[in-house]
């Protein structure tokens, strides 16, 4: 779903309402019909986090490093990271007519339909990095996503992904975030506070964690 997570203070219909949405169903239904205009919305609005998720992996893992971009949706976040040197990519999202916006673009070399409730179905450590973008947070992904990501990962692996001030505010995430480090799945590599959508006046947190 390439979930934005941002906080609906402005910008498009799209934009200020996909944070009401009720149900999985819901938000399915919404970014199907929202597949279409999705990457010029964004990039119209100054999306700022993909790259800068990008740029906190790449400091992190090598350019030919296999890494999973989850709820890639159109796949702005696959592009950011083709951008900062990534080669070897693959992605997945919930919703059939966003993954299939980021198919035509050609920047993954495999894709697929995720199962919401079965989200990385191959054996643990494929992947060298995985990616979520915007995913976890309040209209998208939930929390308990961070701790399943980083347990699909081998020792060593590292998971960029993002939390916008909405999220912050919410015991829900940043207690996922306390539990990964303080139980020793996960070690903080980098923090970074910066512009998450300019043309809301938006904010993200943008974390590296190396899975222990």
């Amino acid at each position: 779903m390439s979930g934005i997570d941002g906080h609906p203070t402005g910008g498009s219909e799209y934009l200020r309402n996909v944070y009401n949405l009720a149900t999985q169903a819901d938000t399915d239904a919404y970014y199907t019909q929202w597949a279409a205009s999705y990457d010029d919305e964004l990039t119209r609005q100054g999306y700022q986090t993909p790259r800068r998720c990008a740029e906190a992996l790449r400091r992190f893992v090598a350019p030919d490093a296999a890494v999973l971009d989850i709820g890639c949706g159109t796949g702005l976040s696959g592009a950011a990271l083709a951008a900062a040197g990534f080669t070897d990519l693959a992605g997945t999202d919930v919703n059939t007519e966003m993954l299939n916006v980021a198919r035509a673009a050609g920047i993954y070399r495999r894709t697929w339909v995720t199962d919401i409730d079965d989200p990385f179905p191959f054996a643990g450590g494929t992947y060298d990095a995985i990616a979520a973008v915007g995913v976890i947070g309040i209209g998208a992904a939930p929390a308990s996503l961070l701790r399943r990501s980083l347990e699909a990962l081998a020792i060593g692996g590292h998971m960029v992904f993002s939390y916008n001030d909405h999220a912050l505010e919410l015991p829900e995430f940043t207690d996922a975030l306390t539990d990964a480090v303080s139980s020793g799945l996960a070690e903080p590599e980098f923090t970074e506070h910066g512009t998450h959508i300019e043309g809301l006046g938006s904010m993200s947190t943008v974390f590296v964690l190396r899975r222990c």
